[in-house]
């Protein structure tokens, strides 16, 4: 496995130079910590919705419902949302105004339900994400698969990404670079292989001051096209 600054170096060849990689990077920023903890858990639960429905659906049919999705819950209150009936819920099934898929549409109650459930135990949801550690980005993955609803895999990486949280998304380029490095053989599933992969990031991270989304897409950015 090489050191960050040549997995760098290889990026910057691929993308015009350093320059240019550095402004690809940019592109996608993370919050601090303490920007994460001021986020409204209503904008939080707006996020997970974005990308549950994003997996399986055109972005562009769902950003041009999107107004629909605001009024249909409330404009996301967790406290609206988490106690819906099932005759709201039933009406919404039939809501021509948002996209018309039950399972997703009851996972805003769950997800609404869970941000309650952080709310409870951490004080805020919004706290709880920005003091869950980077350098067990895939402990936080288990638990949103485990918490919450329709948030496993790319769904939940995405959703983190855009709340600010740091994160890697195991898309095919970046699993191309981890096989590349030796970091593992094959796409990881398993927790072994994701276990090497954090550990990967976290050494990278350390070497470089880096975040996992900005090590995440200089991975990507490596490989040929």
């Amino acid at each position: 496995m090489r050191r960050f600054s040549e997995l760098f170096s290889r990026a910057a060849e691929r993308k015009g130079g350093a320059n240019n990689l550095e402004a690809r990077l940019a592109e996608t920023p993370s919050r601090s910590p303490a920007e994460i903890a001021e986020l409204a858990d209503d904008r939080i639960l707006a996020e997970m919705t974005r990308w549950i429905f994003y997996a399986g659906f055109s972005s562009r049919v769902v950003d041009g419902k999107w107004d629909g999705f605001e009024a249909a819950f409330w404009h996301f209150d967790p406290n609206a949302s988490a106690f819906m009936s099932d005759d709201q819920l039933d009406v919404l099934a039939q809501d021509r105004g948002i996209v018309r898929n039950v399972a997703k549409i009851r996972s805003v109650q769950r997800n609404a339900a869970f941000l309650l459930e952080l709310q409870h135990e951490y004080g805020s949801a919004a706290g709880f994400f920005a003091d869950w550690p980077d350098s067990d980005y895939v402990g936080l993955r288990e638990l949103l698969k485990k918490r919450a609803g329709h948030l496993g895999g790319d769904a939940a990486a995405r959703f983190l990404r855009a709340i600010g949280k740091p994160a890697f998304i195991l898309r095919p380029d970046v699993v191309a670079a981890l096989v590349r490095e030796g970091v593992v053989t094959r796409a990881p599933t398993g927790k072994r292989d994701l276990a090497l992969v954090q550990a990967a990031f976290n050494q990278w991270a350390e070497e470089s001051g880096r975040d996992l989304t900005a090590i995440s897409r200089t991975l990507a950015m490596s490989v040929d096209a």
